[in-house]
């Protein structure tokens, strides 16, 4: 097996595939309704990721939390999520996509609905792992059912994932602000309302999974072998220091910021806002002009100097300056979300389900992320309140030189069936 990559990934005009979908109004129009409600059911779910960072501060005020017992707020959530895609793609093909999906989402709507009536920070943390499991469960399950499901490009229906995080990102904080401005309870009561709608969409009208014998049987271990792709590997390396610098982004800026929910909510739904938009309308034009890999590398570049931005404001207590940083690293976030999304289901061998692909590549994402927002605290102690912003700015350095390895090939030798990174096989 040769890793190749043409533009990291795309061949453009090779295969349909790969193709930007020539209009999005249409490709949306056409999509079956299946596919609509797990995307609603994922915009719900991401909500749950921004809906704690305006109310950080308060729930620090009500409960007497420290930052280190904050950012585990995060830290377990994504990971026992980082964990459990293990699980994934065994669960899917034991169970079936329709019974993992509303299984996660059941988990989701019992750990935000206990949430609401947490007595200290400790219990908090506990669900929190409750959530981790069901988002688990069902994101990456639900990415894999949108991508195959979907009619069109892959590409079209990645963005409508990505689409799905971004509105979720984008609404979470607001909604966690609104009803934070109350009683920091309120938005855990209010999110396990809207995923139970979502809980009871899924398991109405999706359709019934098939049986058994016709699904692809998956190991728990396959997701770690599918790995031993380098492309896969090096891409996931990559990604796991970039969404450690994001959940730099999520579980520290709350805290640095020190806002009242409605401002920091402000905040972070421009931080949604922006990812979204980048995601869904900048990812694609941006790697058909300098490639997919050059993409990458100006995105997570881009990441860099905002995340050094936010250093600058913390050194000079400009609370502006950080915001600001925070709302402008929506823009590298999404096209990175739109790429790295691609590339997990686009580089696995012929013989490897998509849904094993993605649950070994998001193992390593939320690896990143679960050490990162653990992290995050302690640097603060160690080192100062700028240090973590500093060391955000280290990872995409590693990233950046980790996604470099991607070697170029001739666009002649790329499989057509390959995407974000190619992969040849003699």
């Amino acid at each position: 097996m040769t890793v190749t990559d043409d533009k990291l990934a795309s061949n453009s005009a090779a295969t349909p595939d790969s193709e930007e979908p020539a209009s999005l109004m249409s490709f949306f129009r056409e999509q079956p309704r299946a596919v609509w409600i797990t995307a609603f059911a994922a915009t719900i779910a991401f909500m749950g990721i921004g809906l704690v960072d305006p109310i950080l501060h308060s729930i620090a005020q009500a409960l007497n939390a420290p930052p280190n017992k904050l950012t585990l707020l995060f830290g377990v959530y994504v990971g026992v999520q980082c964990l459990a895609m293990l699980l994934t793609g065994w669960a899917a093909s034991r169970f079936g996509p329709k019974r993992t999906l509303t299984v996660g989402l059941a988990l989701i709507v019992i750990a935000a609905g206990i949430s609401a009536f947490a007595g200290n920070i400790d219990q908090l943390i506990a669900f929190r792992v409750i959530w981790g499991l069901g988002n688990a469960l069902f994101l990456a399950t639900a990415l894999a059912f949108i991508v195959s499901s979907a009619k069109g490009s892959r590409q079209g229906a990645i963005m409508m994932y990505e689409a799905a995080l971004g509105i979720g990102l984008a609404v979470g904080p607001l909604i966690g602000a609104t009803l934070g401005e109350w009683t920091w309870r309120a938005p855990f009561g209010g999110t396990a309302v809207l995923m139970f709608i979502g809980a009871v969409l899924c398991a109405v009208m999706l359709p019934a999974d098939g049986p058994r014998n016709t699904r692809a049987h998956v190991r728990i271990i396959d997701p770690l072998k599918a790995l031993r792709n380098r492309t896969l590997l090096i891409a996931g390396f990559g990604s796991a220091f970039y969404t450690g610098a994001l959940f730099t982004v999520i579980a520290w800026a709350p805290i640095a910021m020190g806002l009242r929910p409605i401002h920091a909510g402000l905040v972070f739904f421009g931080w949604g806002l922006l990812t979204a938009i980048a995601g869904v309308f900048l990812a694609g034009p941006l790697a058909r002009v300098i490639g997919d890999k050059g993409g990458v590398l100006v995105a997570i570049t881009g990441y860099g100097i905002v995340m050094a931005l936010a250093g600058v404001g913390t050194l000079n207590d400009q609370v502006w300056l950080i915001g600001l940083a925070v709302v402008l690293s929506g823009l590298p976030s999404g096209i990175l979300n739109t790429l790295f999304t691609d590339l997990a289901m686009s580089s696995g061998g012929k013989d490897t389900p998509r849904s094993v692909s993605s649950a070994g590549f998001s193992f390593l994402r939320w690896a990143g992320a679960a050490v990162a927002a653990v992290l995050v605290a302690y640097l603060a102690e160690w080192f100062g309140d700028v240090a973590p912003w500093w060391f955000a700015t280290g990872y995409c350095v590693v990233a950046l030189v980790a996604v470099s390895l991607v070697k170029t090939a001739p666009k002649h030798t790329v499989d057509p069936d390959a995407a974000l990174i190619g992969v040849e096989e003699y």
